[in-house]
């Protein structure tokens, strides 16, 4: 193993960018930059930090009434030749392009110099803070870190609101959407294609749940101010042995993208209900992913006060985040940062220079208590 990163947490929230995009933390190997976020915020002196596993907790004790904990993921998806980074001017505007530049370690460098500014002895926060830099978030969730502290150290991230640092252009977006993946199949029976009238094709035993899908007109939905689009969609489809044969096995993936007002039980209801027919007539219905969203809860004070903060109202978030793991223990939970998700993973990837310091302005305001 090389030397650590360097994280100067006094250097402005640019250089300190740069200093975690240019150490490569893919999905799985984030341990050297979680050892050096932990070396770096064990050295701010006011602060108790905890390590679990790749995982880096960090929390004030000061006895205040209110918590607020900030998270965000240390981990990237794969390099796309976009490492190191790359200060770059483009259309007039300063850019830096970089593998996680947007998602998120820009948003994990506002997180370090907040560590810094308020984790001192002696530094007055209007809040009691925590601060979770978890891995393996682009991955399966069985590996996410988070959840992994959700089991081990649930403590940790009891708060009065929790703010995900996670891409959203310098924008508030609240909630998440819930996810669920099923995956219908139908059998037939083999038989040559010259003798077709044999066998019983598989594949036409989807007719009846793509012609639903086709016909489906999703819900939008407003909460607390935000309007939550739901969408359900084939996503991928399956079957064929060869150009002669009748097929006997088809399969259909659908995805369910659905406003947090609904449970995982109601959502995987609904969906059951769409393709009602399709199932009567044989088709069987498995879910094989589900993870339920998290409602915006604007009007919780914490919320409502950081929505002031930042000065722009808050819109949805269309999509799934780990503020969901928040709201499961009834924690109000936002998505903020300053990376944009558009550029998330993409070869492009990049922050606009200009979002940063305003991210981490606002979030100085907000936790000093000056914003009010």
């Amino acid at each position: 193993m090389g030397a650590l990163p360097e994280l100067d947490l006094s250097a402005d929230v640019l250089t300190l960018t740069r200093a975690l995009v240019d150490a490569p933390s893919v999905s799985g190997t984030e341990e050297p930059l979680a050892d050096a976020v932990e070396v770096a915020l064990r050295a701010v002196g006011g602060l108790e930090v905890e390590r679990v596993g790749n995982s880096v907790l960090a929390r004030t004790n000061l006895g205040l009434p209110s918590r607020i904990v900030l998270a965000g993921h240390l981990d990237t998806v794969p390099i796309a030749d976009n490492v190191p980074s790359e200060l770059r001017a483009v259309d007039g505007a300063e850019r830096l392009y970089g593998c996680g530049t947007s998602d998120m370690k820009s948003g994990d460098a506002v997180m370090l110099r907040l560590a810094g500014r308020f984790g001192v002895p002696g530094a007055e926060p209007a809040h009691d803070l925590t601060f979770v830099f978890y891995d393996n978030e682009e991955v399966e969730s069985v590996k996410n870190g988070l959840g992994r502290v959700a089991r081990e150290k649930r403590g940790w991230l009891y708060g009065d609101l929790a703010i995900l640092m996670e891409p959203t252009d310098g924008e508030i977006e609240a909630g998440c959407q819930g996810t669920l993946r099923a995956r219908l199949e139908t059998k037939g029976r083999r038989a040559h294609s010259a003798r077709s009238w044999l066998g019983i094709n598989a594949i036409h035993g989807l007719t009846g749940a793509v012609t639903a899908l086709a016909a489906y007109r999703p819900r939008e939905v407003e909460i607390d101010g935000c309007t939550y689009r739901e969408g359900l969609n084939a996503v991928g489809i399956s079957g064929g042995v060869a150009g002669n044969v009748i097929p006997d096995e088809a399969a259909l993936t659908v995805n369910f993208r659905y406003a947090p007002d609904r449970d995982e039980d109601a959502a995987e209801a609904h969906v059951r209900d769409v393709f009602a027919e399709a199932i009567a007539d044989g088709a069987s219905f498995t879910v094989t992913d589900s993870a339920g969203g998290a409602l915006p809860g604007l009007a919780e004070p914490a919320a409502a006060a950081f929505v002031a903060a930042v000065g722009r109202p808050a819109r949805a978030k269309l999509g799934w985040t780990d503020v969901a793991r928040f709201a499961a223990f009834g924690i109000p939970a936002v998505n903020y940062g300053p990376g944009d998700p558009t550029l998330a993973h993409t070869r492009e990837e990049h922050v606009l220079v200009d979002r940063l310091q305003p991210a981490e302005d606002a979030l100085i305001a907000y936790l000093s208590g000056s914003s009010a």
